[in-house]
């Protein structure tokens, strides 16, 4: 047997492209044509979840064992994407907001693609650049196709890793866009992100004291803001025509959700999540902290139609549906590892033509392998005198 697959630290995804935005839109957009297609599979009995979290427990009489916290969580997201892709792949991260201690980012990313008939890895990459890009060209692509007039001004509400990638990606596609006004919990991580953004494409940018003098006026808003800290908009601190980009969790009136135009990003992902919540609900579906919250109660309620007839983004592309010119539009992303797979697969694609990563072999039959295997073998019988037997029945231990 002879399986070889490509590892991809984080520098050799830099170098494979991984952050080229406009690229990753591309990708994006043929993402959700598939979608609409139907021609993917995701986890879940109707193949459309987000992912399986492991269930942390708020305590435990076991010291070792992780606990829940805010931000806290183990995530896995298998996908298959049909297309020219035609590939499974599968997300896995852990989060905690306590990495920053220890020098790392919140959330450590890693994905692996697989051949689809034999379950052999292709790759096993870095995916916190992978995943923050294709996070910020899912909104850039809603912007293709929502926003109906020439955009000039935009806002940040949560200046973090998302809204970096998600403001990249949305000016390769709005290119008229000259001012952005920039609002965030801490004024310093403001003040770096504004900073940034000069630097980086010399626009005019400005801090916002507060999340509705930051929205206010804006052609388009772009949420992304932390989910350890509820955030309220009212809907009259928006402007009437604006084009919302909620890649983040928003509280708002109910008058913003009922009369904005609202498109979603995937309908059957929103279905799972509330057959999800009302399969965890004793009385009432709990919704807890989804992005999609505030629209469920409303749809519970009747204010909103129900999820079979609404629309999607997958649904506006195909079939060129148009939002009306006097009305906001509210865009809801909550993430699909479709996404990850696709946009992976094309990096590896470019690392392999540029000779980038270390290739590995999965089961050591290769001659190289092989030689490094024996090689190991004779250095456990010098340290044990009993040879790989004594090895293997210590693997077998």
């Amino acid at each position: 047997m002879f399986t070889e697959f490509l590892y991809l630290s984080d520098a050799d995804m830099r170098l494979s492209g991984v952050d080229n935005a406009a690229s990753c839109v591309d990708v994006a957009d043929e993402v959700f044509r598939i979608l609409h297609a139907q021609d993917y599979v995701m986890g879940g009995p109707k193949r459309s979840s987000h992912g399986m979290g492991l269930p942390l427990p708020e305590t435990s009489s076991f010291s070792h064992m992780p606990t829940a916290g805010p931000d806290r969580r183990f995530v896995t997201m298998p996908a298959y994407v049909g297309g020219r892709f035609d590939i499974c792949g599968n997300k896995w991260y852990g989060s905690n907001p306590r990495n920053v201690e220890r020098g790392l980012p919140r959330s450590v990313l890693t994905l692996m693609l697989n051949d689809k008939h034999t379950g052999e890895p292709l790759a096993f990459m870095s995916a916190n650049r992978l995943s923050a890009a294709r996070t910020g060209a899912v909104p850039a692509v809603a912007s293709r196709y929502l926003v109906r007039s020439i955009a000039t001004t935009l806002a940040v509400v949560g200046c973090g890793v998302v809204n970096r990638a998600v403001v990249r990606a949305l000016l390769t596609q709005q290119p008229s866009i000259s001012s952005i006004v920039c609002h965030n919990r801490s004024r310093e991580k403001a003040e770096d992100f504004v900073a940034w953004l000069r630097a980086e494409f010399h626009i005019s940018a400005r801090l916002a004291n507060d999340a509705q003098d930051c929205v206010r006026d804006a052609d388009i808003v772009s949420v992304a803001a932390s989910r350890t800290a509820p955030l309220f908009i009212p809907a009259d601190a928006f402007a009437p025509n604006a084009v919302i980009l909620l890649s983040g969790p928003m509280q708002s009136d109910s008058e913003l959700w009922t009369e904005s135009e609202i498109v979603y990003d995937h309908i059957p992902l929103h279905q799972d999540y509330v057959e999800d919540s009302r399969a965890a609900g004793s009385l009432e579906p709990d919704y807890g902290s989804l992005m999609g919250a505030p629209l469920y109660e409303l749809i519970d309620k009747e204010f909103l139609p129900p999820l079979d007839e609404s629309r999607d983004l997958g649904a506006v592309i195909a079939g060129g549906q148009s939002m009306k010119d006097d009305k906001r539009v509210v865009f809801l992303a909550c993430g699909m590892a479709v996404f990850d797979v696709a946009w992976g697969f094309d990096v590896l694609q470019t690392a392999r033509r540029e000779g980038i990563g270390k290739p590995m072999e999965l089961w050591g039959t290769s001659d190289r392998f092989a030689r490094d295997g024996e090689k190991a073998a004779r250095s456990t019988h010098v340290l044990t005198g009993h040879g790989t037997r004594a090895a293997d029945q210590a693997v077998a231990r």
